[in-house]
C-alpha cells in the first residue's frame, strides 16, 4: 500500500521561538527551514506559522497556514484542518538532523496502523504523529506527550534512538549532542559562523 501523506509542521516563527534553547531567531528559523526542507523530500508539507515567517517556507515549496494562536496543539489542529481528508502526519519543526529518507521510511511503516507515533530520544515527548485517511488525530503535545498519545490510541513505531527524526532540539545540550555533519545546511552554517 502506498499512501500519499501530508505532513503538518507547526513553527512558532517569532522572535521568541526556541526560547528554552537560548537560540537566536536566525538559528531557530534555520532549524525550522532545514526540518521543512527534509520533510518536503518525503511528502507534501503544510507549515503553520506566523505571517512574517510564511514567505520563507513558501519559497521551499510548502503550503502555509497562518497560526491563529492557541499554542502548539491549536496550531497542529489548524494544520490538520487545512490538510483535508487525507493521511496526515504531524511533525515537530525542531529536527535539524532529519533526513528525508528517514521520514519516508517511517511514513511507510505508519501505513500499517490507523494511528501511530514516534517518541523523542528521551522517550518522554513526541516528534511524529500519523493518522491514515478516515482516522482523526488527538494532538496532546506538551509535557509527557508520549504517554498521553499512547493512551489516546497511537501505536509507537520502532525507530532507532539515533535517528534524526527522534532528535528534537529544545536545549543547548541537545543541539551540541548532534553530529555537525548530520544537521541541515542552514543550521550548520549558522553554528559554524558562531551566530547561534
Amino acid at each position: 500500500m502506498e499512501t500519499d501523506w501530508t505532513v503538518v509542521i507547526p513553527v512558532k516563527g517569532t522572535a521568541g521561538a526556541k526560547s528554552r534553547l537560548g537560540a537566536s531567531a536566525e538559528l531557530a528559523m534555520a532549524i525550522a527551514l532545514d526540518t521543512v526542507e527534509a520533510a518536503l523530500g518525503a511528502a507534501r508539507v503544510v507549515v503553520v506559522t506566523a505571517e512574517a515567517a510564511a514567505p520563507s517556507f513558501c519559497a521551499l515549496g510548502a503550503s502555509v497556514v497562518q497560526d491563529a494562536g492557541g499554542g502548539l496543539n491549536g496550531a497542529v489542529r489548524s494544520g490538520i484542518a487545512a490538510a483535508g481528508e487525507v493521511a496526515v502526519a504531524v511533525l515537530l519543526g525542531d529536527l535539524p538532523a532529519l533526513a528525508a529518507e528517514e521520514l519516508a521510511s517511517v511514513l511507510e511503516l505508519a501505513e500499517g496502523h490507523p494511528l501511530a507515533m514516534v517518541a523523542d530520544a528521551d522517550n518522554e515527548g513526541t516528534v511524529l504523529l500519523t493518522a491514515l485517511r478516515g482516522h482523526h488525530h488527538t494532538p496532546l503535545f506538551g509535557s509527557g506527550s508520549r504517554t498521553a498519545h499512547l493512551a489516546a490510541g497511537y501505536v509507537e513505531l520502532p525507530v532507532p534512538v539515533d535517528s534524526g527524526l527522534r532528535r528534537d532540539v529544545d536545549t543547548v545540550e541537545q543541539l551540541r549532542a548532534l553530529v555537525p555533519a548530520h544537521v541541515g545546511d542552514r543550521t550548520r552554517a549558522i553554528l559554524a559562523a558562531g551566530r547561534a
